[in-house]
């Protein structure tokens, strides 16, 4: 099956810009988290600071074992959690899509679409052009008026996805986003990834591992809190 082409929406901003100019920069980035109670209270140190800058129209893996960081970062970078030190300089709209969906079980998708719809400041008419648009891209509009708790696993990655698609984002997070997904949804996932990537999007997908490197501009791997020397 082939993608239904998507074509996101790049501000004239991204357009004018140099391709040299990072829409995301990280710069010594730290985290640690303590455990126990006082006084045997432990400082465990997640990571150590991380730097790298992603420019427009890039895709980029982040890989690790389980522990490193990654989901760690990529909250960090959402905004869903502090770092301790270090700086994350976003230069345009921010799309994310965690690796446990984050979704209200009573809402059907479509109120799941409205509800972050107005978070996003969209009209009610944008709203529902993309969310149509998003149901024919990943092919769930049949499920617009189910609840979510009714919703398989797959569908609900689905729509999750598609929340983090749904304001455009000029940098968008993929958290292992396409963990339940069947072999013709996860080639659809790859041919918009990459339609995305050619409209100026950048992207940033992390995972326990990659199958298929040859279709990232770059590799980041985090071992033990820092970023490997000599990735790519």
């Amino acid at each position: 099956m082939e993608a239904p082409a998507y074509q996101a929406t790049v501000s004239t901003a991204l357009h004018g810009r140099s391709r040299a100019t990072p829409t995301l920069a990280i710069a010594d980035v730290h985290k640690a988290f303590r455990t126990g109670v006082w006084p045997r209270r432990r400082s465990n140190e997640v990571l150590r600071g991380v730097s790298f800058e992603l420019l427009p129209g890039t895709m980029v893996g982040l890989v690790g074992e389980n522990g490193s960081g990654k989901s760690v970062l990529m909250r960090i970078i959402a905004g869903s959690l502090k770092q301790d030190h270090g700086t994350v300089a976003l230069n345009g709209r921010l799309g994310y899509c965690p690796q446990v969906p984050m979704l209200y079980e009573k809402l059907t998708c479509d109120e799941t679409f409205a509800l972050f719809g107005r978070a996003y400041n969209l009209t009610t008419e944008d709203t529902r052009a993309r969310a149509n648009r998003l149901y024919e891209v990943l092919s769930f509009a049949r499920f617009r008026s189910e609840l979510v708790e009714h919703l398989s696993g797959g569908t609900r990655q689905k729509l999750n996805l598609a929340i983090a698609l749904l304001n455009e984002p000029t940098v968008l997070l993929l958290d292992e986003p396409y963990a339940g997904f069947d072999w013709e949804t996860y080639q659809v996932f790859w041919s918009l990834a990459g339609s995305l990537r050619d409209s100026g999007t950048t992207i940033l997908i992390i995972s326990h591992f990659l199958h298929e490197q040859e279709r990232f501009d770059r590799i980041l791997r985090l071992v033990n809190g820092t970023l490997e020397s000599g990735g790519h």
